[in-house]
């Protein structure tokens, strides 16, 4: 049962899989090339404000997803939607208000942040069975085993999960053997979650918007943001707004960007909108861990959960798993966690 698994990405897929394999016996070690866990997760302090610059959301329809929240006493809120909506149509006219439709299937957010989930699942690991900073840019079939190499270091493992964005594994990694021709087609043209979002947060002082009976949500044609949400935490005692940034934007600078936030800010809410304590963004198709650049446009969630990814590769030592592998909501933290049930069950067939 001392089967030596190496898991690549620190993401929710690997440090969830980590998390189940430790507990069936299996000797585990997760490398990550960030100086930090989490992937797609991605909850920043700022102003001592919790704001999520990554996955935010999970709905009554994520059933694994609960089920983790819940072994792990993780506490959901519903979004606050109470109050109401602007939607700016045209440059030329001011937001009109709007109430949400009451029969819209509620999003829950996590009671401390997305990244609690996290917390939880690292918690169970030893100092050596997460390595951050190690970046994987080989592989090599050793008969038995497999050999990984990352920048500054190498590891021996039985097995090897690769849970990193199928088209960054086959652009970023090296392998000795050469792998299947059609899953390097597939894993080309598959699309990385997340990897065309522009997401932008705004801490403020006070939750001025509710005290105008608005809810926070905004949505626009013209931009530079395009939708928009309360952000305040379950306590209500700190207020952001976030939301997500036209994906045009992504090429021009920050303070480009912030710049004309403010100005649609002044449009929706007055002089109180542009009184933020701070502004926070990511460009995800910036993030080289995340995002394989190139100019090729892939629809998004295109070739997830494709039946190739349900195969074993390098003579049954590599299974590539992660979001975009999932064959039930693909390129979400439900399928994340679906996809690290499934590989688990896999492993306790080929190995217990």
């Amino acid at each position: 049962m001392k089967k030596k698994i190496l898991i690549i990405g620190g993401g929710l897929s690997g440090i969830y899989l980590g998390y189940l394999l430790k507990k069936e016996g299996f000797s585990i070690k997760i490398v990550e090339a960030n100086d930090r866990i989490g992937g797609r997760i991605y909850t920043k302090n700022s102003h001592t404000t919790n704001v999520e610059l990554g996955a935010t959301w999970l709905w009554r329809y994520n059933p694994e997803l609960l089920k983790v929240c819940s072994s792990l006493d993780i506490s959901l809120f519903e979004q606050n939607m109470n109050g109401d909506a602007l939607f700016e149509a045209m440059r030329t006219s001011a937001p009109q208000r709007f109430q949400v439709p009451k029969n819209q299937e509620i999003s829950y957010r996590i009671v401390g942040g997305t990244f609690e989930i996290l917390n939880k699942l690292k918690a169970t690991f030893t100092e050596d069975e997460l390595e951050l900073n190690q970046k994987v840019i080989q592989i090599d079939d050793k008969e038995t085993s497999l050999k990984v190499t990352t920048e500054t270091s190498s590891f021996i493992a039985d097995f090897v999960i690769s849970t990193i964005p199928p088209q960054v594994l086959v652009n970023s990694v090296h392998f000795s053997s050469d792998l299947d021709s059609g899953f390097k087609q597939i894993a080309n043209n598959t699309h990385t979650w997340m990897k065309d979002s522009v997401k932008f947060a705004l801490v403020y002082k006070t939750p001025f918007w509710k005290e105008k009976g608005l809810s926070g949500v905004g949505f626009s044609n013209v931009g530079p943001f395009t939708e928009m949400y309360d952000h305040s935490d379950f306590e209500n005692t700190h207020f952001a707004l976030m939301g997500f940034l036209n994906s045009s934007l992504a090429n021009e600078t920050r303070e480009y960007r912030e710049e004309k936030v403010n100005e649609q800010l002044f449009k929706f809410f007055g002089e109180d909108g542009k009184k933020y304590l701070s502004y926070e963004e990511k460009i995800w198709n910036e993030d080289r861990l995340v995002n394989y650049k190139n100019d090729r446009f892939i629809t998004p969630h295109f070739n997830n959960g494709h039946a190739i990814y349900q195969q074993e590769f390098l003579n049954g030592k590599l299974i590539v798993a992660g979001s975009e592998t999932s064959p039930k909501y693909g390129g979400y933290m439900e399928g994340a966690i679906y996809r690290g049930n499934q590989v688990l069950e896999q492993l306790k067939n080929k190995f217990l």
